[in-house]
């Protein structure tokens, strides 16, 4: 029976990557609380704007290449493919919660209610449904070909609501606070480049993070392959 291929150990660039991401988390924090100026209108509120931005970029990033690498999945039919898919779809969820939750949270300062059925919050809400069903489907619909090839299909149809969720708030009327100044309306060149680090914290987070988990499911499914390579010659009875 042939073992698994296994490489516990990081490789080189995961671990240059997890020392670029904890020195950027660092920075960005700094440049966040002790160098961008306070909003005038929102207060220290606003900073959360420094999360849920870059949150909601993150969240772009796990679902596109979940519906990327399904696609790749529903043509060369590797598990590998389907291994990033189930990684990407569970971090851009992560992002996808953090997103709902920072927005109510300034929605509130900024609108003074918690939740509006704004375009852009209603898209969103969808979009984390669906990939939702696509978490559940992978994790309780078994591990078979046809589960695998229908939850592709459903994240290839979510991939289609991400483009909505980007240009609601021009195609439909929006509620999204505007940021206000001393200068006189949008954000200082201070606030600017917080959000910039901000940006560079969260992709080199999101594709840690999607690596991370892709590893794992990789080693999961190489786990089932054998474990199902000894129930096929009958090893595994009376165990």
């Amino acid at each position: 029976m042939s073992s698994p291929k296994t490489n516990p150990k990081p490789p080189l660039g995961w671990l240059i990557l997890a020392g670029v991401t904890i020195a950027l988390l660092v920075s960005t924090l700094w440049a966040i609380f002790f160098y961008a100026q306070v909003e005038m209108r929102m207060g220290i509120v606003q900073k959360i704007f420094y999360f849920h931005v870059p949150s909601a970029y993150a969240m772009y990033v796990g679902f596109g290449i979940c519906a990327l690498a399904s696609a790749v999945y529903l043509v060369k039919r590797k598990e590998s493919w389907d291994a990033v898919a189930v990684a990407a779809a569970e971090v851009g969820l992560v992002f996808c919660a953090i997103v709902l939750i920072t927005g109510p949270l300034w929605a509130r300062k900024a609108w003074g209610v918690w939740w509006t059925w704004d375009p852009r919050l209603t898209t969103t809400m969808l979009a984390g449904m669906i990939f939702l069903a696509y978490v559940v489907l992978r994790s309780f619909g078994g591990a078979g070909e046809s589960e695998r090839r229908f939850a592709a299909g459903l994240a290839i149809v979510g991939l289609f609501d991400l483009p909505v969720i980007h240009y609601s708030v021009q195609r439909w009327r929006g509620t999204h606070p505007t940021v206000i100044t001393g200068r006189g309306g949008g954000i200082t060149a201070e606030m600017g480049q917080a959000l910039g680090m901000s940006f560079l914290f969260f992709t080199a987070l999101v594709i840690l993070l999607i690596w991370t988990r892709a590893r794992h499911e990789r080693a999961v499914q190489q786990l089932r392959a054998v474990e199902l390579e000894a129930a096929e010659r009958g090893l595994l009875e009376g165990a």
